[in-house]
């Protein structure tokens, strides 16, 4: 065994080969906003020469900071949070913050589980999804002091600061986008509601918008689908493959509207011609697909890197102010809906506004 396998590397040899104190190589680590960009170069380079790990159980044991934030989502499996979670991983790691994530197959029990298990692992921030979250959820972060935020979904009153997109609006917009092409018999397709405000929100915000213009799809043009391609595909076949058939089918996310257009495709319909369809969200891939699909634009990139901010502020200067902030969301008129009369109307937005409280 060579003398240096031996030689166990400490934040002294860090220090000495940085040619920087050892508290400046902790503040580095622990308060990286706090040193310049080249010091902390250079820390890094000798770090990364000598090997060296940092002990964040003993860190934590004293109060410091373990430099981690987790995040919980409802899934993994599919791209409607992966520009979301890729945009808020860079913006907390611009802050000196690892990020954890963990899925929880939209079961509040399971969310509440995760948020458990990372207060065990001595986060020091959390981010979930939505506003629909267990009691004893809301509960466990406050009793413990630890800094939350919820993203996604906008809403005025949320209990932890917020960062996200009115969906009731988005559904109204993608609503109104169907009667502004002339459609009347409009279907509907929806994921479960339950512990899931993003498309509850949007379901009534279309149910809202339709009912104003006084039209009720019959129960047999509406239906619901999990996030799954292939299901969401035989459930609007189910609609489609008949002579009795809407118009138009409004899908409550991208990926069921993907699943839609595959299921007119597979029951010799064409899009738009003889059924028009639209989503929300506008996720990778919705406007390169054939025929490119029309959707409500929801800012992902926008929110993951926002809320990334605000989580990570809240750590480092310790607040207790809360924010909301509302993004901006956007009608993407693509192929899949045909177009309007007019060439200009390409692009619809809807207002957004921030406020703060406190």
């Amino acid at each position: 065994m060579s003398d240096n396998s031996k030689f166990k590397v400490d934040i002294f040899a860090v220090a000495k080969a940085a040619k920087v104190s050892i508290t400046t190589v902790s503040r580095s680590f622990n308060h990286p906003e706090k040193v310049k960009p080249t010091t902390r170069k250079k820390i890094d380079r000798a770090v990364r020469k000598l090997g060296y790990i940092r002990n964040r159980a003993a860190q934590t044991m004293h109060g410091i900071r373990s430099g981690t934030i987790g995040l919980i989502v409802p899934t993994i499996d599919h791209a409607i949070f992966s520009e979301l979670v890729e945009a808020f991983a860079r913006s907390v790691e611009d802050h000196g913050f690892s990020m954890l994530v963990a899925p929880h197959g939209y079961d509040l029990e399971k969310e509440y589980a995760a948020v458990r298990k990372f207060l065990e692992h001595r986060v020091d921030g959390v981010a979930l999804i939505g506003q629909d979250h267990s009691e004893e959820t809301y509960h466990l972060l406050e009793s413990s002091q630890t800094p939350a935020i919820s993203i996604w979904s906008y809403d005025a009153n949320s209990r932890f600061s917020c960062v996200g997109a009115d969906n009731i609006k988005a559904g109204e917009l993608a609503a109104q986008c169907l009667l502004d092409h002339g459609h009347h018999a409009i279907g509907l397709m929806f994921p479960p509601l339950t512990d899931n405000d993003r498309a509850a929100g949007r379901h009534a915000g279309v149910y809202a918008k339709l009912q104003s213009a006084g039209i009720d799809p019959p129960k047999n043009w509406v239906v619901e689908s999990t996030y799954s391609l292939s299901e969401a595909k035989k459930r609007a076949a189910r609609i489609l493959d008949s002579q009795n058939r809407p118009t138009a089918l409004l899908c409550g996310n991208d990926v069921l509207a993907v699943g839609a257009i595959y299921a007119a495709q597979s029951v010799g319909l064409r899009v738009p011609e003889d059924v028009s369809v639209i989503g929300i969200g506008d996720f990778k891939g919705s406007e390169d697909m054939h025929p490119a699909l029309t959707t409500v634009r929801l800012p992902a990139k926008e929110i993951g890197h926002l809320a990334g901010q605000e989580l990570a502020s809240s750590v480092i200067e310790g607040g207790e102010e809360k924010r909301r902030v509302n993004c901006s969301i956007s009608l993407k008129l693509r192929e899949s809906c045909g177009r309007l009369a007019r060439d200009d109307d390409t692009e619809i937005n809807a207002p957004s506004e921030r406020t703060r409280n406190t």
